[in-house]
């Protein structure tokens, strides 16, 4: 396994010094990269090369920009492209969240090589994604269950693949996908005729299993770093009770007076009650969780990303995947039960070099899982106190009137003679 480690976010290779091709670096210099990340200088002259990697590193470190790149200039060598209609190379991700990201940074670094790019993953634009395939793609990015419903009604086929990437493959493992990976990789051309490119937060045997079984002799590729988590988040951990949860939160979003602020919550009731309980506190809130559509999701992280709302309270379906720029602090209102967790929430902070901080709740419900975290992470927390009398009063937001019981509702549509299978005073249909 072939190690880097670097004291910055940059190291001093230039991406000028890669033999990108003209359109490749117009991309480069548009975004304004000068200098690669640790990761992106270990596997980029290798991947460049045409071979296999398997790379790890911390989140927020240029793993996308890396991959991409590779794609761009791959594609744009490939001697024999066909007729334009059917991918050339496949990005697959865990969420959809983070295709859709992976699909912004793609429009951005690959906007003059005149690569077509195509975006598939559930909850919205069902038509709208399988008619942009059906006008034919080079570049497909997607989530796999949307890519595999596509895959089987013959929308696109995958025998033309150049390149594959399989983008946090650990959280594939997470969300149980590896049998839907394992089945598009399965129908594409075999290893040996095709480039495999695999990043993730962590090499486990599993992941690492899965890259010998599809790629072919992968070069693996590890920024080594001092310690689990960024170096340039200030964490501190408080002890509140229950009832000085609310007010704890409010009081730090009031000393905040600018940045990003994320709010990590373990439910969707949870997201729901503090999204509301700030708003009745004068703090502007988006909340993100799995009950919230996914067009109401994208709009709500288009204002966070655009600064209109400042605070995004957050289930995990947003600690992995989500690139937003100066998400000056984290709060883990409620801490997470899996450790690893702890790690993705922080990483929304302090990306590539910038500083951020992390703060931590231990109440009453989840103190318990604290030593797990600083067992992961290596190291004690710093114990910040809670004074109850600098506390602010909380303004409770208002009550959602209750909804009726579904037997209720059945009853009273029933009352109304408009029974099911028969009329009013009707014979029964059989």
């Amino acid at each position: 396994m072939q190690q880097g480690k670097t004291e910055g976010p940059l190291t001093d290779l230039a991406f000028s010094q890669l033999d990108l091709m003209p359109k490749v670096q117009a991309g480069v210099e548009h975004a304004g990269f000068t200098h690669c990340t640790p990761i992106q200088a270990l596997t980029l002259p290798p991947a460049l090369k045409g071979l296999d990697v398997a790379g790890q590193a911390q989140t927020g470190t240029g793993k996308t920009a890396a991959f991409l790149l590779v794609i761009f200039q791959r594609l744009l060598n490939d001697e024999d492209p066909g007729d334009g209609r059917q991918p050339r190379a496949l990005v697959l991700a865990p969420t959809r969240e983070l295709a859709l990201q992976i699909y912004r940074d793609a429009e951005l670094l690959g906007k003059e090589t005149g690569l077509k790019l195509g975006l598939a993953y559930g909850g919205v634009d069902y038509e709208k994604q399988r008619a942009q395939l059906q006008e034919g793609v080079d570049i497909l990015i997607g989530t796999p269950g949307r890519l595999i419903d596509y895959f089987k009604q013959h929308v696109y086929h995958l025998k033309r693949i150049r390149t594959v990437v399989l983008d946090e493959a650990d959280r594939m493992f997470d969300l149980g996908f590896i049998k839907d990976i394992r089945y598009l990789l399965r129908r594409m051309p075999s290893a040996d005729r095709r480039q495999g490119l695999m990043f993730s937060a962590t090499l486990s045997y599993r992941v690492m299993e899965l890259a010998y079984e599809h790629m072919n002799n992968p070069e693996t590729l590890k920024v080594e770093t001092e310690s689990v988590t960024a170096e340039n988040v200030h964490q501190s951990v408080y002890y509140p009770a229950n009832r000085e949860k609310l007010p704890l939160l409010i009081n730090i979003l009031r000393s905040v007076p600018e940045g990003r602020l994320m709010v990590f919550v373990n439910t969707r009731a949870a997201a729901d009650r503090v999204g509301r309980t700030l708003g009745a506190n004068e703090t502007q809130a988006a909340v993100l969780s799995g009950r919230v559509p996914q067009k109401k999701r994208q709009s709500l992280l288009k204002k966070f990303h655009d600064g209109e709302i400042r605070v995004l309270v957050a289930t995990d379906v947003a600690a992995r995947g989500l690139h937003i720029p100066d998400v000056s602090h984290v709060i883990n209102f409620d801490l997470p039960q899996d450790a690893a967790d702890y790690v993705h929430r922080i990483g929304r902070t302090a990306r590539l070099g910038a500083r951020g901080e992390a703060i931590s709740f231990a109440c009453e419900d989840y103190a318990f899982h604290l030593p797990d975290i600083e067992a992961y992470i290596g190291y004690s927390i710093p114990l910040e106190n809670v004074d109850p009398e600098t506390l602010p009063e909380v303004i409770k937001p208002p009550r959602r009137p209750p909804k009726k019981p579904h037997a209720q509702r059945s009853r009273k549509h029933r009352s109304s003679g408009h029974r099911s299978g028969r009329g009013k005073g009707g014979p029964r249909n059989r």
